[in-house]
């Protein structure tokens, strides 16, 4: 074996790879031949690790592929992919060279088939609720009791059975106008916008009409468009953004009852009321005789008592002023018995107020000879400690403890040496009687 290995051709001998110069090799052919690459397929074994990478597969009934989703390319996703889903994935493929593995490296990912039409049903339903198309302030309340029902369906739709059996067992005394509308495929939008738009003319001209009916037909109050159920894909047509602008229009409120509880629509958004089954659209605009019949027993009830009430406070207060008129003579008699009352407390009143004053002049003569004759004590007292004062102020009083007051020729006193100089004639006036002086030069001691 040996010896027939070494005899071949060394140029023959295939090229020996490293594992990892293989891998990267295979990874650069991927890369030239097939990248970008586009893929369909449903989504296997989908994780989403701390680091927000996404690792799953993409399988369908002939192969299977491994398939990495990094942290940005998975915040661009708009929706959480979930196993079994249908998706398509654009990306590059690649040799996962740790594992030696083929794997799709995606960069995009959006749902396929019935997933496309979910996400444009998602970007209509984000554009009318901005246009405030589902806004609640705008929708109106059912007429309590239609004069007329008017409903767009396919005429030979299980659902139109479904409702006029509804509406004939509940209120067979209204009036129901079928427009009849294609409700599946390209041509159905339009056909229930044409439906829609002549139940909105009945409206209008029955609104506008003295005895609410125009050319035969009774007036429309309230409009059903209704479908049974199906796949998204057949109730597509309840999608249309024409079909959501021409219901908003209507004049009357509108129910939209399409598929079944669990199906929503465009429609069901933009009507004044959603109704989960054709069916419970029919019952909400239809309250049975019975209903009705019953209300007005329980408000005639109400009104009786409310009658009875009023007659028997009535009476009530009839009987309170009959006792307290009674006869006039004897409200006469009480009148002046009230009177005599009256003038007795009067007079009484003026007597002990007379007595009172009486008692206080009294007082006051009796108090006023002691007053006067303190209030003259108090002065006299004043008086003499006045005199005292005086008294004591007499410049005699000095005069007599040895004291003189000089006087010039003038009469006016004397109070500095210098104002009476040698020769100066002056008076010193003493105790008992005066002298008069005449100044000397001072004479040496």
């Amino acid at each position: 074996m040996s010896g027939a290995f070494g005899a071949m051709n060394p140029a023959a001998a295939p090229l020996v790879w490293e594992v990892g110069a293989l891998c990267r090799a295979v990874s650069d052919a991927l890369q030239a031949r097939f990248n970008p690459v586009a893929v369909r397929g449903e989504i296997s074994g989908f994780s989403r690790a701390a680091s927000g990478h996404c690792y799953f597969s993409i399988k369908d009934a002939g192969g299977q592929i491994r398939c990495a989703m990094f942290r940005r390319a998975a915040q661009l996703m708009d929706f959480s992919p979930r196993d079994g889903e249908l998706v398509e994935l654009r990306g590059r493929l690649g040799v996962y060279e740790q594992r030696g593995d083929l794997q799709l490296v995606v960069e995009s990912m959006q749902r396929a088939g019935q997933g496309a039409l979910f996400e444009q049903f998602l970007r209509l339903k984000a554009q009318l609720e901005a246009e405030g198309l589902f806004d609640a302030a705008r929708k109106r309340s059912l007429p309590p009791l239609p004069r007329g029902i008017g409903v767009v369906t396919s005429p030979g739709a299980a659902a139109l059975h479904d409702v006029i059996t509804a509406l004939r067992r509940r209120v067979p005394h209204i009036p129901v106008v079928l427009v009849p509308a294609l409700v599946q495929g390209a041509q159905a939008p339009a056909s229930l916008i044409d439906a829609l738009q002549r139940l909105y003319g009945l409206a209008r001209e029955g609104a506008g009409s003295v005895d609410g009916s125009v050319a035969g037909a009774p007036p429309i109050d309230t409009i059903l468009l209704v479908r049974g159920g199906g796949s998204i894909e057949d109730l597509w047509a309840f999608n249309d953004e024409r079909l959501a602008r021409t219901i908003v229009q209507s004049p009357v409120p509108l129910i939209c009852g399409v598929g079944h509880e669990t199906d929503f629509t465009i429609a069901d958004f933009c009507a004044d009321l959603r109704a989960p089954t054709p069916t419970a659209a029919a019952e909400l605009v239809s309250q049975p005789r019975e209903v009705w019949m019953g209300a007005l027993q329980l408000m005639q009830g109400r009104l009786e008592d409310s009658v009875q009430r009023l007659l028997d406070r009535q009476q009530q207060r009839l009987d309170l002023a009959a006792q307290r008129l009674g006869r006039p003579s004897e409200q006469l008699a009480r009148s002046r018995l009230q009177l005599s009352r009256q003038a007795q407390r009067l007079r009484h009143a003026m007597q002990l107020r007379l007595q009172r004053m009486d008692h206080a002049g009294q007082g006051l003569q009796a108090q006023l000879p002691a007053g006067m004759r303190r209030g003259l004590d108090r002065r006299a007292d004043h008086l003499a400690r006045m005199e005292l004062r005086l008294q004591l102020l007499d410049p005699r009083l000095v005069l007599q403890r040895g004291y003189a007051l000089l006087t010039d020729a003038e009469g006016h006193p004397v109070t500095e040496a210098r104002s009476a100089p040698p020769g100066t004639a002056l008076q010193a006036q003493l105790a008992d009687g005066s002298l008069d002086l005449v100044v000397t030069q001072p004479r040496l001691l």
